[in-house]
């Protein structure tokens, strides 16, 4: 297991996730200021890899560069409020998580084994034979 490529493709991931959330928020705040060019970077992000933070800022930046000062910019400010929190919350999501899928699994295993006792063959009484009511 290499950790460090595990680190770097994790990093990778959220630096992609907060361009998406920073173009998010931007577009947000031009739907109130500036409507034509909410419309347009909304246009342009539906067409670009946004998936791929880097390549999307690479576009933008070809088709408009104050946009994407203004992403690189948000996406900075992002990271700098969120990592701080980012370790603590990961590993305390992560044992939650892994705590409700294993109840859920246990409680799925323990309701397959625990059979209806009126349903089990054992337990239905078959009816009195014709000799036996006379």
């Amino acid at each position: 297991m290499d950790l460090k490529q595990v680190a770097k493709d994790t990093s990778k991931t959220l630096i992609g996730y907060l361009t998406y959330q920073a173009v998010r928020i931007i577009m947000a705040q031009l739907s109130e200021t500036n409507p034509p060019l909410a419309y347009w970077l909304n246009n342009f992000s539906t067409k670009s890899k946004i998936q791929d933070g880097d390549a999307y800022l690479e576009e933008l930046l070809r088709e408009k560069q104050d946009l994407a000062f203004r992403v690189m910019t948000v996406r900075q400010y992002l990271a700098e409020e969120v990592t701080d929190f980012l370790p603590e919350m990961v590993r305390t999501g992560i044992q939650q998580k892994n705590m409700e899928h294993q109840r859920r699994h246990l409680e799925r295993m323990t309701q397959l084994t625990v059979s209806d006792p009126a349903a089990s063959p054992e337990s239905q009484v078959d009816p009195p034979a014709e000799s036996d009511l006379a």
